[in-house]
């Protein structure tokens, strides 16, 4: 690296973390969070034990603080506590592109500030989240990050917020949920208790391609479509009568070939979905009624 680039980098690194290292909080003993907010910090829901955070600021001071929302499926959530007037970031006002020069900055677990320098190697990308469904629109980058980075924010040479880091992928790579728009208003909905709900059956679900070899192995024919492994009690799924080993393969009009496929027909249905299945070699309709029952969600 020529020296006069070497020299430029370094003095960016030093302005970042004294301009916006006190808004990169530890999260509990496993990751990282940014102050958003005047008293909110967004981090992943992987992040958090329950609904009481540990967050740990610059000075090594740890506030306790309260959940007050979050998205289980895109990873997020949203921590109410004093964040003791330390300025929160504000979001990058361009677009980002593939090769824009990005800085990762953690406070795994509470402990010392971290910040490395990438690129933006690739956007549009998806992930799964902890319940499997999966997220589109990860901006990936090269900024190399330790064991407890996710949480943490992705930054421009101003210090101004392109992602919030949550998944590392191959090659040590790593996925940010980007700033923005839908970033700021599932933190303001989140602050004022008005997270929209997503609809779930309550069920776990095995992928096609391992439920052709299960109903094969009991001499079912196969069929690619999810496969029911089980149901909560008290579910929606339960309440319509959804049995372990059934196969989904249509959701009102709508063909369900793959996990995803059910997952989207949850997102977009109303109040109800009626759901063909299979059940030994029968196929049979039921109706869930979302709003019948206040039962658990599952994976789907």
């Amino acid at each position: 690296m020529p020296l006069a680039l070497s020299e430029e980098v370094s003095t960016t690194i030093r302005a970042l973390v004294e301009k916006i290292g006190p808004a990169v909080v530890g999260i509990n003993r496993r990751g990282s969070g940014v102050v958003i907010a005047d008293g909110l910090v967004v981090t992943n829901v992987h992040n958090l034990d329950g609904p009481e955070v540990e967050v740990t600021f610059a000075g090594g001071q740890t506030v306790t603080g309260n959940a007050a929302g979050a998205d289980v499926d895109r990873d997020l959530a949203v921590i109410r506590v004093e964040t003791a007037g330390v300025v929160p970031f504000v979001d990058a006002s361009n677009q980002s592109q593939i090769g824009d020069v990005v800085f990762g900055l953690s406070r795994p677990g509470g402990r010392e500030l971290r910040v490395t320098v990438g690129t933006v190697s690739s956007l549009g990308r998806d992930f799964r989240g902890p319940r499997g469904r999966r997220v589109s629109g990860g901006l990936e980058h090269t900024a190399p990050l330790p064991r407890g980075s996710s949480g943490g924010p992705v930054v421009d040479s101003d210090g101004r917020l392109v992602g919030l880091n949550t998944h590392r992928v191959e090659d040590g790579f790593y996925v940010a949920l980007p700033a923005g728009d839908a970033l700021r208003t599932f933190v303001e909905q989140a602050a004022s208790g008005n997270l929209p709900n997503r609809r779930t059956l309550g069920i776990a679900v095995t992928p096609p391609h391992a439920a052709r070899r299960l109903r094969a192995a009991v001499g079912l024919p196969p069929i690619d479509a999810p496969l029911v492994r089980g149901v909560i009690d008290a579910s929606p799924a339960a309440q319509a009568g959804i049995r372990r080993g059934d196969v989904i393969v249509r959701a009102d009009d709508n063909a369900i070939a793959s996990v995803d496929d059910l997952h989207r027909a949850l997102d977009g249905t109303g109040s109800s979905i009626r759901l063909g299945i299979v059940r030994g070699t029968d196929e049979i309709e039921v109706l869930v009624d979302f709003d019948a029952t206040d039962g658990p969600g599952g994976e789907a």
